[in-house]
């Protein structure tokens, strides 16, 4: 920089001594030749100061610079350009730099044209090339595609080998006392231990599962298969909490009226022998449940299935409530009045219950 500015001053010394005052033309000479002569002798022009760099600004300083220093030097120099954030940057070169004024004028930069393949004299751009076919329509919902209910049902099974591996005598000894007909009165109830009754409650709950899905495969194939809501797993959980609260205030409403009318010993040995029939209601439906997801057996052919499982649970329902309540006094109405009061008017009301909720959730088109 400094060389520069010590070579255009010496440019100007040489200069100035050569340049001769402009004359009055003498007579008897054209105006022409003397603008020729002026013209001639030209001062040059100063050369612009080119733009010093920050660098260059703290290479003069000497090494021992005070950070003032420092600090104003670089201030000298650095001229920082506000530029608004909001201002969107065209980092791909499409718009023009000319404002443009309607949308057929806007021209693309070359390198939004040139490709991989513009040199080739196959590619024709400019000609539309139509596409034959139709669109494709949506899959439908499949239990077999869903992730979430194949780990559900897998862990499910797994828990339930688990559980009859360890407990397998419980079971075969639950099944022989759920037939025995006890001749007297002063057999005492047999206990069971805590791993018995989760197991018993778990597999109620599985019970619940599979009756919710059911009820799922049902609804899908007979009623309608798009409902106002987000996901398929919110219906099914509204299903399986229906069925949750079927099965609890069963176990609510049985001890508090059959404590009006029979005895503590009867109750509790109903209550086991409920629990251990709902129990087994979920291990006889979950083939039925798999068979209808996996290997694509008909959903009628899963609902016949599921109503003979239901009639069979109530029929041994009305065998257990015989022995251990009617049987000495032999009274048939009683029996009957007891079991449409406790089995069969909550069934129909949670039958209602789910049709009025499906009617509700379903989308009519």
């Amino acid at each position: 920089m400094h060389t520069d500015w010590f070579q255009q001053q010496d440019t100007l010394q040489q200069v100035r001594p050569s340049a001769q005052p402009v004359t009055e033309p003498v007579e008897g000479t054209t105006s022409e030749a003397s603008l020729e002569e002026e013209t001639t002798v030209a001062v040059p022009q100063e050369k612009p100061e080119r733009t010093r760099h920050t660098y260059q600004e703290l290479q003069q300083l000497p090494p021992n610079a005070t950070p003032a220093q420092l600090d104003s030097a670089i201030q000298s120099v650095f001229r920082p350009e506000v530029k608004s954030l909001a201002t969107p940057q065209d980092t791909l070169l499409l718009s023009s730099k000319d404002s443009v004024q309607e949308a057929t004028d806007i021209n693309f930069s070359k390198y939004y044209k040139e490709g991989f393949f513009t040199n080739n004299a196959l590619l024709h751009p400019e000609l539309n090339v139509e596409r034959y076919g139709v669109a494709g329509d949506p899959v439908p919902y499949s239990i077999q595609n869903d992730d979430v209910i194949t780990g559900l049902l897998l862990g499910c099974f797994l828990l339930m080998v688990f559980s009859f591996s360890r407990l397998h005598h419980f079971i075969l000894q639950q099944a022989k006392s759920f037939f025995h007909i006890q001749r007297s009165e002063n057999v005492t109830v047999s206990t069971e231990t805590s791993d018995e009754f989760r197991f018993q409650f778990f597999m109620v709950a599985l019970t619940c599962l599979l009756w919710a899905l059911l009820a799922f495969f049902y609804t899908q194939a007979n009623v309608a298969d798009t409902f106002i809501l987000q996901s398929q797993y919110q219906l099914i959980a509204i299903f399986f909490g229906c069925f949750s609260v079927y099965f609890l205030l069963k176990g609510i409403l049985y001890p508090v009226l059959n404590s009006l009318f029979f005895n503590r010993k009867k109750n509790e040995q109903w209550m086991k022998s409920m629990l251990y029939l709902s129990a087994m209601e979920g291990v006889v439906l979950f083939p039925i449940v798999m068979l209808q997801s996996y290997f694509g057996i008909s959903v009628q052919s899963a609902i016949i299935y599921a109503a003979v499982v239901l009639i069979l649970v109530k029929l041994l329902t009305i065998y257990k409530c015989f022995v251990i309540f009617f049987r000495q006094n032999g009274a048939i109405l009683q029996i009957i009045l007891y079991f449409c009061a406790l089995e069969i008017v909550p069934m129909l009301a949670l039958a209602g219950f789910l049709v009025m909720i499906v009617d509700y959730l379903k989308i009519n088109f």
